[in-house]
């Protein structure tokens, strides 16, 4: 399994140029500054070289603000990358003493969308950052942004689950079915054998799940994002935490960290889906 993950993460090497966007916790843009990384293997792709370079919003013709660089040999217990080199990665335990976060990535093509989590250490959401990306030289384009629409119907998928023990991966089926009554979404996820039930207020670009112990939010966000989080994440009680990318109107991809009662990363999970 971790030589598959070197492998998967391979699968991201390149120049990719974007965007970092900061994004209120209503799912406003606040504001975007560009940025390049380069990604680049040596040693027959034993090294990855990282570069990030962060610029102003005047952009690329001035200096970069930051310049920052790292190599990798292997890849740390908390990164796990799946075949398509979709990755996601994050904090392997909550604590009341530092930021609780998560990150994640997707690949399709001369695209790659990232979206960061962050918690502050009450465990209050206190921040988000959408980074879209285009490989350099290529002409892809940014996808719509998501609505509530396009995510209505039936959507079957495999989900491919990766445990923080390493113990052996899972892989199963999955059906979600969307509808809307009124000013609510509706929603049934069957997976296994299991069959979850749920049900969210609709305000503008945001769902709001507010039955049960904790609210849970989900922001419709430029170029076909989601991101679904508890507001307060806190040690007594699992939680989990999302972010789904809406590849083209019949395929999504969602990304999901699990964590226990106890605030102990569990498993990373990635499901492709597309529209029955």
């Amino acid at each position: 399994m971790m030589k598959n993950n070197w492998e998967n993460f391979l699968k991201n090497l390149g120049e990719w140029r974007g965007s970092f966007t900061q994004i209120s916790l209503t799912g406003e843009v606040l504001g975007s500054t560009p940025s390049i990384l380069n990604l680049e293997g040596f040693d027959n792709n034993q090294l990855v070289q990282f570069r990030l370079r962060r610029y102003s919003v005047n952009g690329y013709e001035e200096p970069p603000l930051a310049d920052y660089t790292q190599e990798y040999r292997t890849l740390g217990l908390q990164n796990i990358f799946f075949e398509t080199g979709a990755f996601s990665k994050g904090s392997l335990q909550l604590s009341p003493v530092s930021e609780f976060g998560a990150e994640y990535g997707f690949v399709a093509g001369d695209r790659r969308l990232r979206f960061v989590q962050l918690y502050d250490p009450q465990g209050n959401l206190n921040a988000l950052t959408l980074i879209r990306e285009f490989r350099s030289g290529s002409h892809d384009s940014e996808r719509p942004q998501l609505t509530v629409d396009q995510l209505v119907g039936t959507w079957q998928g495999k989900a491919h689950t990766v445990y923080s023990d390493w113990s052996p991966s899972q892989r199963m089926e999955t059906r979600l079915e969307v509808s809307v009554e009124g000013d609510r979404l509706q929603q049934t996820l069957t997976f296994g054998d299991r069959t979850l039930h749920s049900t969210a207020q609709i305000q503008g670009q945001k769902l709001i799940f507010d039955e049960g112990s904790a609210i849970r939010e989900i922001l419709l966000l430029p170029d076909g994002a989601s991101s679904n989080t508890p507001l307060q994440v806190k040690v007594g009680r699992s939680f989990l935490v999302e972010v789904g990318w809406l590849v083209n109107p019949n395929e999504r991809q969602r990304l999901i960290r699990s964590y226990s009662e106890k605030g102990e990363w569990i498993s990373a999970t990635h499901v492709i889906e597309h529209r029955v």
